[in-house]
């Protein structure tokens, strides 16, 4: 089974994704980590990868390209990205979003971070403005549109925990003939 978990910045992608992959005795990807690896490569800022990406569609490309391959060469996976929903296409069994105010989702990021939640909130705020124009330019994507999405969670109504038990609770009564006669969501074509 192929799980994606998509969300925005601080919605508890990680750790949704580390525990569900923990339960279920499968790997976790994540998109993020790809992410922070190639900025460290560059010696920038994840913020700061994520605006030479605004110039050089290549940066998304490259990463979208991994996680699409990721997707459809392993099985019993968790793969956890912004856009794991999408990227994975049709190999997906089940595509959860997971969000949450932008004023609890900077305050986890300040904490994670070690900065003032001030900055997280403008950072975090530019972040997902500078993505969404370019899944837009790049894909066709509207980053808000949930349609695609089996299950949505608020993660600032539940603990980490809860939002794992829901989340388990959608594993373990998953129907993959529910959507039998149902057009797949392939997402666009993606030119990578």
């Amino acid at each position: 089974m192929l799980i994606t978990v998509s969300g925005p910045a601080g919605s508890g992608k990680s750790t949704l994704a580390e525990a569900l992959a923990t339960a279920l005795s499968y790997e976790h990807v994540s998109g993020g980590d790809i992410f922070r690896s190639i900025a460290d490569e560059r010696d920038l800022t994840p913020l700061e990868l994520n605006r030479r990406a605004e110039d050089d569609d290549q940066i998304d490309r490259d990463l979208d390209r991994r996680l699409r391959t990721t997707a459809r060469e392993q099985d019993n996976l968790v793969l956890e990205s912004r856009l794991a929903g999408w990227m994975a296409g049709e190999y997906a069994d089940l595509r959860l979003w997971l969000d949450g105010p932008l004023d609890v989702r900077a305050e986890r990021i300040a904490e994670r971070e070690e900065k003032s939640v001030e900055q997280a909130r403008e950072e975090t705020q530019a972040r997902a403005e500078s993505e969404a124009l370019r899944y837009e330019e790049y894909y066709g994507i509207d980053i808000d549109e949930l349609g695609i999405y089996d299950l949505v969670i608020n993660t600032a109504r539940w603990s980490p925990d809860s939002v794992t038990d829901i989340a388990l609770q959608a594993v373990d009564t998953y129907d993959e003939h529910t959507d039998e006669g149902q057009t797949p969501v392939t997402g666009v074509a993606y030119d990578f």
